[in-house]
This record gives structure tokens, C-alpha cells and sequence, in this order.
């Protein structure tokens, strides 16, 4: 099987990978580009854990192929934070206790992050349509949505 060269940006690096036609962009971010911070939950896109921001929008990355993406702007949770500084929705994470084991916070970030480029004053039921396609098995729903909430607060604030 040939393998197919890509060039793409990824947390705003221009990045070149090579990839088989069948390799998802969660095993080349993970198995090739050592990004292991995008977590392998189901490989069927029904738990969210793998969710990236593709040219703007959300795609769980177990469903993407890698080849497909030549050109692409990728943001990972790696590009999230910048330097030691967390970006505020990872804060209201931890200051919420919105987390537990960790496989599905990736996901949740990335998801919400998306949810407040596009409307940075979501709704409870707006974020929690949003983060409908996300699972997690350890914390339940409302600290998470309580700190995108206070995310989203505290954003709208440092912007005025």
C-alpha cells in the first residue's frame, strides 16, 4: 500500500507526515507525531474523546482520515494552553473538578473551545447540545458544564 504525503498546520506549525489511504489522523497524531494528548476512546466516533478542530470545526479524529487533510489547519489539546499558562477553559476544568480519569477532558476542551469561538455567550442548553456528543463515565455532566459556563464568563470579561 502507498503511502500519501501531507502538509498541514497543526497548533499553528507548519507539520509534513506521511500516511497510509487507511490511517485515521488519530493514529497519525498519536502513533506518528507522538500527540498523544487526543485520546483513543471508542475508534467509532461515538464518545467524543478524540475531538480536534479541523478548519474551524470539531471532527472526532478516529473518523477522519490523515490523508484527507493536506492543507488543513489542525488544533489539538497540546496547542490549547500557550507555555505554561492554561487556556481558561482548561482553569475552569480543574477549578470545577470537571474531571476525573481524563480520557474524555481532550475531547470535552476541544469541543467547548469550538462551541465558544462560534458563540462566546452559549446558553446551558447550548452548551450542553454542543458537548451532547461527548461522553464521560466518571463525572457526570454538570461540572462540566458549569466550567464552560464560567469559561465563557470569564472570556466575554478579558475581551471587554
Amino acid at each position: 500500500m502507498s503511502k500519501y504525503h501531507v502538509t498541514t498546520t497543526i497548533n499553528g506549525d507548519e507539520v509534513d507526515f506521511t500516511c497510509y489511504a487507511d490511517q485515521t489522523l488519530l493514529e497519525v497524531l498519536r502513533e506518528d507525531l507522538n500527540m498523544t494528548g487526543t485520546k483513543n476512546g471508542c475508534g467509532s466516533g461515538d464518545c467524543g474523546a478524540c475531538t480536534v478542530i479541523v478548519n474551524g470545526r470539531p471532527v472526532n479524529a478516529c473518523l477522519v482520515l490523515g490523508a484527507e487533510l493536506d492543507g488543513a489547519n489542525i488544533e489539538t489539546i497540546e496547542g490549547m494552553s500557550t507555555g505554561t499558562e492554561l487556556h481558561p477553559l482548561q482553569q475552569k476544568f480543574l477549578d470545577h473538578a470537571a474531571l476525573q480519569c481524563g480520557i474524555c477532558t481532550p475531547g470535552f476542551l476541544n469541543m467547548a473551545k469550538a462551541l465558544l469561538e462560534k458563540n462566546p455567550e452559549p446558553t446551558e442548553t447550548e452548551v450542553r447540545y454542543a458537548l451532547a456528543g461527548n461522553l464521560c463515565r466518571c463525572t457526570g455532566y454538570d461540572k462540566i458544564v458549569r466550567a464552560v459556563l464560567d469559561a465563557a464568563a470569564e472570556m466575554r470579561e478579558s475581551t471587554s
